[in-house]
C-alpha cells in the first residue's frame, strides 16, 4: 500500500464520523432505534443485504468456492430457501409486529407469554448476536493483521471504534445509511477484483474448470452423516426455517422492518432482498473460482498466502497452517494496482463495520427495552442518554468478543453457523405460537425453547468438532434450524398439556387474518417464480463453463 491507498481509507474512516454527526438529531426511541420510521425500502434493502453479506462474503465465502476442500459452487445453496422465506415473512411473521408499535420484537412474546419468555429470547439474542459478531470482527482483524503487518489489537480497534463512534452518535438512520454506503462499496469491490481476477488468469493461461467438481452445485445427501454437507434438500428445508427466524424474529434484522415507513415499504425491501440476494452470492462465487484458480496457477500467489491447512491444493503445494482465507486479501495487495487497493481495503472494512454497527445497535435496543425501561431505570426523559451508553458498552462486548476467538483454530464460517442455527428454530416456533396459537402456556414455551436448544447443542457436527466430542450421531449444522423449530414446538404443547394456559388479555397482539386473496399477490408469483428459476439454474451451472 502506497500513500494513496492510506488517504482513501482515511476518508473513508473520516466519513463515517462524519455520518453520525449528520444523523445525531434524534430525540425519542423511534428516532433513536427505529429511525423516526421514516426509511424507504431502498437504503433498508441494501442494510439487510450488507448486515448478512459482510465479512463472509468478501472473505470467507471466496475462499471457500476456490480453494477450501470440499468447497466450490456449493455455495450457491444457501441462497436456494431465501425466495420462500422472504414471501413467509411478508405475509405471516411481520405483519403483527410491525401493527404492535414495538421496538424489540420480543416485547411481543412477553404480550402473548410473559415476561421471563421475553427475557429468555433476548438473553439468547443478546450472547448469540455479540459472539457471532465478535467472530466476524476478528476474522477481518486477523486478515488485516496478516497483510498490512499491523499488530491485531489496532486492527480490531480499527474497526470497532469508528462504528462504535457512528453507531453512538446518529442512531439507527446512521446504521442504515452507513451499511446502504457500505454495501455499495462491497458489490463494487466485487465487480473489481472479478475483472482484474479474470484478466490475470487469461494472462498466465490458467483454467477456471481445472477442479471440475468445484462447478457442482447441487448435491442430494441429507446431511445425516459425516462428510455429507451443503445437501439440496438440507439446505432448502433448514435454509427455509433459517432465513424465516433470522429476518423475521433476530432483532439485528427485524429492527429494521420496524424502521420501514408501513407495510408497503416492507413488502419492496423483503422483495428486493429475495431477488437481489441471489445475483450478489453468484458475483462473488463467480470471482472465488476465479481467483482460486489464478492461486492454483501462479506458484508467486500460492507461496504468498500462509497457512495451508485443509485446502484443496495438490500435495507438493501443501503447508501446514495455511489459511485460505488470506486469498483475497493477498490477491487485493499483490495484483491490483494502487488507489483500488485502498478502496478494496475499504471494501474488507465495510465488511466488518456494517456487521458490528447493525449488531450494536440492535443490542443496544433490546436492552434497553427489554432491560433498563422494563425495570424503571430508563423513562422519556434519560432514554436516548442509556441509549447511546448502551451502544458504548456492547460495542466493547464484541470487541471483547473477537479477542476471545482470536485463539481458535476452528473455521470461521462454520462457528457463526452452529451459534446461530442452536437457537433459530425455537425462537421461531416461539414466534409463531404467539401469533397463532392461544393453548400454549408461558411454562411450556420456556421448557420447549430450553430443551430444544440443549438438544441442537448435543447432536451439532460443528459443535462437537469444536470441542471435542463425538456422541455416536450428528447432523449438519443447517437441519438444526428445522429440528430446533419443532422440537420446541413438539415440547412446548405437551408441556402445556400439563402446565394450562391462562386467560391473557391479548387485544396488542394484532393477530393476522388471512384470505386467498392475502397469498396471490404479484409478489408472491415473482417470489415463487424465482425460486423455481434459481434451482433450474443451479441445475445447469455446471454446463454453462
Amino acid at each position: 500500500m502506497n500513500y494513496l491507498d492510506y488517504i482513501i481509507i482515511g476518508i473513508y474512516l473520516i466519513g463515517f464520523i462524519f455520518l453520525g454527526f449528520f444523523f445525531k438529531q434524534n430525540k425519542s426511541s423511534k428516532d433513536y432505534f427505529l429511525g423516526g420510521n421514516s426509511l424507504g425500502w431502498f437504503p433498508l434493502s441494501l442494510s439487510t443485504m450488507a448486515t448478512q453479506l459482510s465479512a463472509i462474503s468478501f472473505i470467507s465465502a471466496p475462499a471457500f468456492v476456490g480453494l477450501k476442500l470440499g468447497g466450490g459452487l456449493k455455495w450457491l445453496t444457501f441462497e436456494m430457501a431465501v425466495p420462500i422465506a422472504m414471501l413467509f415473512i411478508m405475509l405471516v411473521v411481520i405483519p403483527p409486529l410491525f401493527r404492535a408499535g414495538i421496538v424489540s420484537i420480543y416485547e411481543y412474546a412477553e404480550r402473548r407469554f410473559d415476561y421471563s419468555t421475553r427475557m429468555i429470547l433476548s438473553i439468547v439474542f443478546q450472547i448469540n448476536r455479540a459472539l457471532s459478531t465478535g467472530v466476524m470482527v476478528y476474522t477481518i482483524a486477523f486478515i488485516l493483521q496478516a497483510v498490512l503487518n499491523l499488530p491485531f489489537s489496532i486492527t480490531i480497534l480499527i474497526i470497532s471504534v469508528i462504528t462504535i463512534i457512528y453507531s453512538w452518535q446518529g442512531g439507527m438512520k446512521a446504521v442504515v445509511w452507513g451499511d446502504a454506503i457500505q454495501m455499495i462499496i462491497l458489490f463494487l469491490g466485487l465487480v473489481v477484483c472479478l475483472f482484474f481476477g479474470w484478466s490475470l488468469l487469461n494472462e498466465t493461461g490458467g483454467s477456471l474448470i481445472s477442479d471440475p467438481s468445484r462447478l457442482q452445485v447441487i448435491d442430494f445427501n441429507m446431511g445425516t452423516q459425516a462428510g455429507e454437507t451443503y445437501g439440496i434438500f438440507p439446505m432448502i428445508i433448514g435454509g427455509f426455517f433459517l432465513y424465516v427466524s433470522y429476518y423475521g424474529c433476530d432483532q439485528t434484522q427485524a429492527q429494521r422492518m420496524l424502521s420501514a415507513k408501513n407495510e408497503g415499504t416492507i413488502k419492496k425491501l423483503l422483495l428486493a432482498n429475495g431477488l437481489l440476494r441471489f445475483p450478489v452470492v453468484l458475483v462473488y462465487c463467480i470471482m472465488g473460482l476465479i481467483i482460486g484458480s489464478l492461486v492454483m496457477s501462479s506458484p508467486e500467489f500460492l507461496t504468498a498466502i500462509e497457512d495451508t491447512t485443509q485446502l484443496h491444493f495438490p500435495e507438493e503445494y501443501a503447508k501446514s497452517g495455511m489459511k485460505a482465507d488470506l486469498m483475497m486479501p493477498i490477491f487485493i495487495l499483490e495484483y491490483l494496482p494502487h488507489g483500488l487497493i485502498g478502496l478494496l481495503m475499504v471494501g474488507i472494512l465495510s465488511a466488518a463495520m456494517s456487521s458490528l454497527s447493525s449488531t450494536i445497535n440492535s443490542l443496544s435496543a433490546v436492552t434497553v427495552e427489554d432491560i433498563l425501561k422494563r425495570k424503571g431505570i430508563v423513562n422519556d426523559a434519560n432514554y436516548i442518554q442509556y441509549s447511546k451508553y448502551m451502544v458504548v458498552f456492547w460495542g466493547v462486548v464484541c470487541i471483547g468478543a473477537a479477542f476471545l476467538f482470536g485463539g481458535s483454530d476452528s473455521p470461521v464460517i462454520e462457528i457463526i453457523n452452529a451459534i446461530g442455527s442452536v437457537f433459530y428454530g425455537p425462537v421461531l416456533a416461539t414466534f409463531l405460537l404467539a401469533i397463532f396459537s392461544r393453548n400454549i402456556s408461558a411454562m411450556g414455551m420456556k421448557i420447549g425453547i430450553i430443551i430444544s436448544v440443549l438438544i441442537n447443542l448435543i447432536f451439532s457436527q460443528t459443535i462437537q468438532n469444536i470441542f471435542g466430542f463425538e456422541f455416536g450421531f450428528s447432523i449438519f449444522w443447517i437441519w438444526l434450524n428445522f429440528t430446533g423449530f419443532f422440537l420446541a414446538l413438539s415440547i412446548a404443547w405437551l408441556m402445556s398439556k400439563v402446565f394450562p394456559a391462562t386467560p391473557k388479555d391479548e387485544s396488542l397482539l394484532n393477530r393476522p387474518k388471512f384470505t386467498s386473496t392475502d397469498f396471490l399477490t404479484k409478489e408472491s408469483f415473482i417470489l415463487l417464480g424465482f425460486f423455481v428459476f434459481i434451482i433450474a439454474f443451479s441445475a445447469i451451472l455446471p454446463s454453462l463453463f
